[in-house]
């Protein structure tokens, strides 16, 4: 190759690391050669497992096929037999896989449970099948696949949704068991029902579902997956999921799947680990097959085996449930042999060093490839706290083939600037460099805070920025100057993560309002308790709360956003930074945000850079009184480019409170937005 890589010639601090990019790119392309022969086969004809082995309807009955090469017997059992572990034995058919065939369309009826008897050098084991599409939870926590086979399949009524209308995606995170406020778990349909025309109504786009693929702790936050073919029975059928992404597409509402492939529950009852009876079937060999932090076991992305259920896996989740895309979780984990646990990565070294998992990278690559070959236009998010080279370019550039990357660094900034530092003390050049810090051409999603930053033993933003005083002083009527600050700051930042955070956004659900306490889900240390592991919707829609004015404000700050394509804008470019005054002034796509972080002085006059030769109006202010300000800055006025300064150029002259932030968007001599 004598022209350098694309990601090369965009990071010139790469080329020492050369010969591992190449050596990267090549081993994809090997790799995915071996994988489909050669020739022009597709990842999508390889990614076939849901679609031959598992559970299927034929014209005389039903078919089940398993892969377990270190099986010596099998035997399917079930209601279907009376659990009778002998009575139907499974047949070998060659490369470790084994096969039964059922005569009769009732053979299996709809509903009823089965497991499968494997029998291996370890001894005899009943199993959950590997591709079970729905695994449901009996006496004493017994889990068994159940078939799921109605009367009258579920019918689509999204053929005309696209998710190419949601890109850049403003993104809804959210748990479904938690999203209801009774001290319960909440189903699907009353999601669908219930909390999308609530994300709709508040502007996001897009909706990320964690905990969807089975797990038997529901204090794991769905982070160990036992059954990956299987949407969670704790909050309905696989029919009722169906139906929550349906009602989602109807409100042009993507819908993308929290995908965990970074490592799998140890759970040999419930799980895939040791199913054929070996411990390296799906995973490493030895101790690096044991994730020390996690206590989970971890794939081997160097088998074909793996490969192929994996990315059969992905497969499955967007053509059967009509998923718009991913979240990957533990990108970090995956690429590297020490998971990147403790590692600050400083240095481009740490990146391309014998501790990189090249075979965990592979994977990655062939998974983007294969979700965009199935839809051009989804969307794929690695959780990624290294910001690995070229995560988020085409892999024909030298890169993995990611769309965005979590840009985890602005949220572990927050908590720490807000637990170690008054606010008049913040550096706006730390804050500015934190919200901007990317590399080139590689999309990011912008957070304030996710799930992560409001587990048991830490606190939402606004829980940390108020603490005790949410409990009392919430109330409209009620005037407080702790509440004041918390609200002020909350909004500014929000609005400064999404106008320079990234090219995306996230959100976890309630936090736009600003939702109290902690998360912490049922478990014996809280004697099963369901207190914190809900949503209370009550307080935002509650007119005689302040709760009220945070929600506002995040659905007026996310219109703006949508209405002038802020995300679309590139990187924002800064006007004005002044550290002893705590401003922060920067233009993004036409819109131009100003920041007044510090806590006492208000900036009278204040010199704005305007960089357009027009007038401005302002569009939103966190000042107004529907937002819980103090309606200090009059919205009305038009503000004339008609004064220089030698430092920042052209611009104009206005009153900004402090703890205040605005956007002035060009407007007409008469106040129409241009």
């Amino acid at each position: 190759m004598s022209e350098a890589l694309r990601i090369i010639q965009m990071n010139p601090e790469l080329v020492p690391y050369s010969g591992d990019l190449y050596f990267r790119l090549n081993h994809y392309y090997d790799r995915r050669n071996e994988l489909l022969g050669g020739g022009d086969g597709s990842l999508w004809d390889f990614a076939a497992g849901a679609q031959y082995f598992g559970f299927h309807r034929t014209q005389t009955g039903w078919v089940y096929r398993e892969w377990a090469p270190g099986a010596t017997e099998m035997h399917l059992t079930g209601d279907f037999n009376g659990w009778n572990r002998t009575s139907h034995p499974m047949q070998s058919i060659g490369n470790g896989n084994w096969e039964i065939e059922l005569e009769g369309a009732d053979a299996l009826p709809h509903n009823s449970n089965v497991k499968v008897v494997v029998t291996s050098a370890r001894g005899t084991e009943d199993r959950i099948p590997l591709y079970a599409g729905y695994v449901t939870e009996g006496d004493n926590h017994n889990f068994a696949a159940t078939i799921w086979n109605p009367e009258k399949p579920f019918e689509w009524t999204d053929r005309d949704f696209s998710s190419l209308s949601n890109n850049p995606p403003i993104i809804y995170e959210a748990h479904v068991g938690m999203a209801v406020e009774e001290e319960r778990g909440g189903p699907y349909r009353e999601f669908a029902a219930k909390v999308l025309p609530r994300v709709k109504a508040d502007g996001y786009n897009t909706v990320q579902l964690m905990a969807i693929m089975e797990h038997p702790y529901y204090g794991s936050f769905g982070y160990q997956v036992s059954n990956f073919f299987a949407p969670s029975s704790r909050f309905g059928t696989p029919d009722d999921l169906r139906e929550l992404i349906n009602t989602a597409h109807r409100l042009g509402i993507s819908v993308l799947l929290d995908l965990v492939h970074s490592h799998a529950v140890k759970n040999t009852a419930e799980g895939i680990n040791g199913f054929d009876g070996r411990d390296d079937q799906f995973f490493k060999d030895g101790p690096a097959g044991y994730h020390p932090a996690w206590d989970s076991r971890v794939f081997d992305y160097g088998k074909n085996g793996v490969v192929h259920y994996l990315l059969s896996n992905i497969r499955y989740w967007m053509e059967s449930f009509h998923f718009d895309g991913f979240r990957f979780d533990g990108v970090t984990s995956m690429i590297y042999l020490d998971h990147g646990l403790g590692t600050a990565f400083m240095s481009p070294a740490q990146y391309f060093s014998m501790n990189t998992d090249i075979e965990a990278v592979t994977y990655l690559q062939l998974a983007t490839s294969l979700i965009h070959e199935i839809n051009p236009h989804a969307v794929c998010i690695a959780e990624d706290m290294s910001a690995m080279p070229g995560m988020c370019l085409p892999i024909q550039d030298g890169g993995i083939g990611f769309n965005y990357r979590l840009s985890m660094g602005i949220p572990d900034y927050y908590i720490k600037t807000i637990k170690e530092k008054q606010d008049g003390d913040w550096s706006m050049g730390q804050l500015y460099w934190e919200l901007i810090a990317r590399r080139p051409e590689e999309h990011v999603i912008g957070y304030a805070e996710s799930h992560d930053q409001a587990l048991v033993g830490d606190k939402t933003i606004m829980f940390r920025l108020a603490d005790k005083e949410m409990y009392y002083a919430m109330d409209r009527a009620n005037p407080n100057f702790i509440i004041d600050r918390a609200i002020a700051l909350h909004k500014m930042i929000r609005l400064v993560t999404i106008g320079a955070g990234g090219d995306g956004y996230l959100n976890f659900m309630g936090n736009e309002f600003g939702h109290p306490e902690w998360i912490d889900f049922p478990r014996e240390g809280n004697g099963w308790s369901y207190a914190h592991a809900r949503r209370q919707w009550s307080l935002a829609d509650n007119p005689e709360l302040k709760f009220l004015y945070l929600g506002d404000f995040d659905k007026a700050m996310i219109r703006i956003i949508r209405q002038f394509r802020v995300l679309e804008g590139g990187m924002a470019q800064c006007l004005k930074q002044h550290e002893q005054d705590q401003l922060l002034i920067f233009e993004r796509m036409g819109c131009v945000f100003a920041f007044n972080f510090h806590p006492s002085n208000a900036q009278n006059p204040l010199f704005v850079p305007l960089p357009e030769n027009s007038d401005y109006r302002v569009i939103l202010s966190t000042d107004s009184a529907e937002y819980g300000g103090f309606e200090n800055i009059d919205t009305n006025v038009i503000y004339h480019r008609w004064c220089h300064d030698d430092q920042y150029g052209d611009g104009t002259l206005m009153y900004l409170p402090p703890r205040t932030a605005v956007v002035l968007r060009p407007c007409t001599p008469y106040g129409v937005l241009r």
